[in-house]
């Protein structure tokens, strides 16, 4: 049921854990001075939970079946031959066991990459552990850790991420806190691989349930790490999105002329102003512009242009295309732009003022060329078109309102 449940969340793999409780811990049978009641618990725990060898083999073949990753933590050597008969692609190592030496160097004879959790181990032992891997020519990845359960969020300090990327450039997160937020920092952080305790109710027995995540929040914790790994980028450079392009030509400010500007006039600060849209020369270039000759007429606030600066004209390419192509055009655009390129398409945007105007004024006679229609999808009054709205009353307006800029479409050529 869990791994089930776990597909559903979108899980990359499910991880289970294998040990030999007498090859663990030592033995119960001889009073030792000094043992600590918690080992005893969770002995007592183990010993009543724990898993045998084939219901591990049959949860493997499960996993298979699903298409699912069977990972497991082996916390002895006679686990590890076990697991390798199982056919394992990779191993985990838990906390308790980074420094433990032997276990680390029979996991390594396997070839199989390891991930390695770092949690109650000091720098040190970190750097230990990780020069016996990389002496021994291991794969890994190390998984910053707190080993509480559950830790409480001010013990976590999440920024220790990235000293350990300093030590080893693949580095994840194993999280015992509660909720999901520390998990989704540790992403934006650099973690790649995180690692979080599953259960199907917090208030089963066992220390490690108050730490584990229910279906829910899991399934929303996978949702926000995808939203935070498409939101990181490379961050090598500053890219202006399409949408920022847009926004920036309606939103930003241009150099307009203040006056009408006759052409071969010395422009001075009185013929400027800046206004928006961001369709002409950026205001940054003001000064550069101011003691330039304009070797054109300028009416009362058009644009300037890089052109009126560096004098050179910029004209459109011969575009080619192994395809047919297009431009999205308004009306009053599609003049200028059919006399400076002929393409395959235009698309017609139309705004609700459109509805208006009188397309004879734009367009007349015939073109050797395909039009589509993006019909108005806001209307006045802020009405956005919805032909699916349960609202009968709405519904027929927005239909009543696209059927209306529908008309005004010049069918034909």
């Amino acid at each position: 049921n869990m791994i089930d449940l776990a597909i559903e969340a979108k899980v990359d793999c499910v991880k289970f854990q294998m040990r030999n409780i007498g090859k663990v811990y030592r033995s119960r049978s001889i009073k030792k001075s000094g043992e600590d009641l918690g080992t005893e618990y969770v002995i007592d725990l183990l010993e009543k939970f724990e898993l045998t060898k084939e219901e591990h083999f049959k949860l493997s073949q499960y996993c298979s079946k699903r298409g699912i990753l069977y990972l497991c933590t082996p916390w002895d050597i006679e686990s590890i031959d076990i697991l390798e008969s199982f056919g394992l692609s990779a191993y985990k190592v838990a906390s308790a066991d980074l420094t433990n030496m032997p276990l680390i160097e029979k996991l390594i004879e396997t070839k199989k990459p390891l991930i390695l959790s770092t949690g109650m181990s000091s720098m040190e032992e970190v750097q230990y552990s990780v020069n016996f891997l990389n002496k021994n020519n291991a794969k890994f990845a190390l998984l910053h850790c707190n080993s509480t359960y559950p830790a409480p969020v001010h013990d976590i300090n999440l920024n220790w991420i990235k000293t350990l990327e300093t030590i080893h450039p693949i580095i994840g997160y194993s999280g015992h806190e509660r909720g999901i937020y520390t998990s989704l920092a540790a992403v934006s952080l650099g973690a790649k691989i995180v690692e979080r305790h599953f259960t199907l109710d917090r208030k089963m027995e066992g220390p490690d349930h108050s730490a584990s995540l229910e279906f829910n929040d899991f399934k929303n914790l996978i949702i926000g790490i995808r939203e935070i790994e498409k939101s990181l980028g490379s961050g090598k450079k500053r890219i202006i999105s399409q949408g920022e392009m847009i926004n920036k030509e309606n939103l930003s400010k241009s150099l307009v002329a203040s006056r009408f500007i006759k052409k071969g006039t010395i422009i001075t600060n009185e013929d400027i102003k800046v206004l928006s849209p961001g369709q002409g020369l950026s205001p940054q270039k003001k000064s550069i512009l101011i003691g330039k000759q304009i070797k054109r007429d300028i009416d009362f606030e058009d644009f300037f242009f890089e052109s009126d600066i560096n004098e050179k004209k910029i004209l459109p390419s011969k575009y080619k295309f192994k395809c047919r192509w297009g431009i999205p055009v308004r009306f009053h655009d599609f003049k200028k732009f059919n006399n400076i390129i002929n393409p395959d398409l235009y698309e017609f945007h139309l705004s609700y003022s459109d509805m208006d105007l009188k397309v004879s004024d734009f367009l007349e006679g015939n073109y050797e060329c395909g039009f589509v229609v993006h019909a108005p999808e806001l209307f006045k009054g802020s009405h956005l078109m919805d032909l699916a709205s349960k609202n009968d009353n709405y519904r027929d307006f927005s239909i009543i309102n696209d059927c209306q800029s529908i008309s005004t479409v010049p069918y034909g050529s």
